[in-house]
């Protein structure tokens, strides 16, 4: 597991496919909007059924996961003020979670990825493209 962290903030969080730790691991705190956690469970296990009840919550920011099903996606971090930071590159298997500043993407070998995050889209209202 990886932490992307630029002037004390935490920008990212990237699990690595190799990633392998029995039970459950939450790699995100309560206080952000999307949660991120690694399940490894043994054949048999039961989880109870379950309902999650109607919570109220406010987002203030979209926050993403992405999963590389196949290939390879160099991703660029950026500053809320539109400065270039790092960059990484995420392999099949691995997830990645973008939770603050900017960021872009570059294709390094043809990507399958799938992607979460909060709804509804809001299309253009919801980035500043730069």
């Amino acid at each position: 597991m990886e932490k992307y962290e630029f002037n004390g903030e935490l920008f990212a969080i990237v699990i690595r496919n190799t990633y392998d730790k029995e039970g459950i691991t939450f790699f995100t705190d309560e206080t952000l909007s999307q949660q991120l956690a690694y399940m490894n469970h043994p054949k048999g296990k039961l989880i109870q059924p379950h309902i999650h009840k109607p919570i109220e919550r406010t987002v203030a920011y979209t926050q993403e996961v992405l999963i590389i099903k196949d290939g390879i996606l160099k991703v660029d971090f950026y500053s809320e003020e539109q400065t270039f930071l790092e960059s990484t590159l995420l392999n099949k298997g691995d997830t990645i979670l973008l939770i603050k500043g900017g960021h872009g993407f570059s294709v390094i070998e043809d990507v399958k990825m799938i992607e979460v995050k909060q709804g509804p889209y809001a299309g253009d209202k919801d980035k500043i493209r730069f």
